[in-house]
């Protein structure tokens, strides 16, 4: 779920609720603007539209992966005895079938339905007209520079506020990575070997605000999301497919058994016991070090959430729905130390 909430806003930051460039500015703003008291950017884009994502992984996977369990316990050494971790140990390791080693990628794309606003394209982002700014434009950023504290204490600060979005992405599934051509950039997927996975979804945010630092970072964070999304998150239209079951053309006929589906009519998350939903959170870029070469790192802090899902169908989206489900008072918590719980969570992403 937090990524489908990063996703909005990091979207947002390139759109707006209407097409109107950026409004006259009176002598304070043109003074702002040219950087005697910082610089202030309206974003005016009304709509954008995606044909295709591609998402390549060069190298596919190998022929002799595996899936490898290291595991670790905690034990109490020490006088006086304190608790610490054991060294690590392998657990189990099994071969993952199936890998050639050959590049695929993950592709959004249009779901072809006639009247569909995904028909043609793979994402297709407009304003969500009962979230607004105040100043109708997605986006609004306030920039400024600042001196800091300390040596190395300088930074530039990027105040970010964004309007809600409406989020409608398409079809998901998994190719055959193409070759790039001579003549475009493009490089895209092989048709003939290509899988369904999501049959499409689509999103719906309230406003949200976001404070960026670069440089010298005196918040703690590269990024820090601390605000409250108006009226929840919700994700509408969710289906998972499962194209190991389909058979023949899979329309659904006769000896053409269509892929199976999960399909979920709309997932709301709120505040426990409200209609809003607080985002607290630090994003950081953690550099090479003699553990890894690197890494994104987030880290979360907000309270419990409530989870209504609503319209759960197996088999098909035509298939009766088995009622809906509700979650209440969903709390993560992380240990930042050995019997320390702290509310939240901590996501880390790398390459590799």
């Amino acid at each position: 779920m937090k990524k489908f909430t990063k996703l909005a806003l990091v979207s947002s930051l390139a759109i707006s609720a209407n097409a109107m460039a950026m409004q006259a500015m009176d002598d304070a703003s043109l003074g702002a603007t040219t950087g005697q008291d910082g610089i202030n950017i309206g974003i005016g884009i009304s709509k954008i539209q995606i044909e295709k994502l591609y998402i390549h992984d060069n190298d596919g996977l190998s022929a002799t992966a595996k899936n490898t369990v290291t595991g670790t316990k905690v034990v109490m050494s020490g006088t006086p005895p304190a608790p610490g971790f054991a060294a690590n140990a392998l657990v189990s390791e099994s071969a993952i079938v199936g890998g050639t080693g050959v590049a695929g990628a993950i592709v959004i794309k249009g779901n072809g339905k006639t009247g569909d606003v995904n028909k043609d394209h793979g994402i297709v982002i407009t304003a969500n007209t009962q979230a607004l700014l105040a100043s109708h434009n997605l986006a609004d950023l306030q920039i400024d520079s600042d001196a800091g504290t300390g040596a190395n204490g300088a930074f530039i600060n990027i105040a970010a506020q964004v309007s809600g979005l409406d989020i409608s992405i398409g079809e998901i599934g998994v190719t055959a990575s193409g070759t790039a051509g001579a003549g475009s950039l493009r490089r895209g997927g092989d048709d003939t070997n290509y899988n369904a996975i999501l049959s499409g979804l689509t999103l719906k945010t309230g406003q949200m605000a976001a404070n960026i630092q670069l440089g010298a970072a005196p918040q703690g964070a590269m990024i820090k999301l601390n605000t409250k999304m108006v009226g929840g998150l919700e994700i509408k239209n969710l289906g998972i497919l499962d194209n190991s079951t389909k058979q023949g053309v899979g329309d659904g006929t006769a000896g053409n058994r269509a892929a199976g589906e999960i399909f979920v009519e709309s997932i709301k998350v709120a505040d426990a016991n409200s209609t809003d939903l607080t985002i607290n959170q630090n994003i950081s870029v953690m550099g090479k070090d003699d553990a890894s070469n690197g890494y994104i790192r987030m880290v979360s802090s907000s309270g419990p959430i409530d989870t209504y899902v609503k319209g759960v169908h197996l088999g098909s989206r035509t298939a009766g729905s088995i009622g809906d489900v509700e979650v209440q008072g969903l709390q993560t918590y992380f240990s930042p130390a050995l019997g320390s719980y702290v509310p939240g969570s901590i996501i880390t992403i790398s390459g590799r």
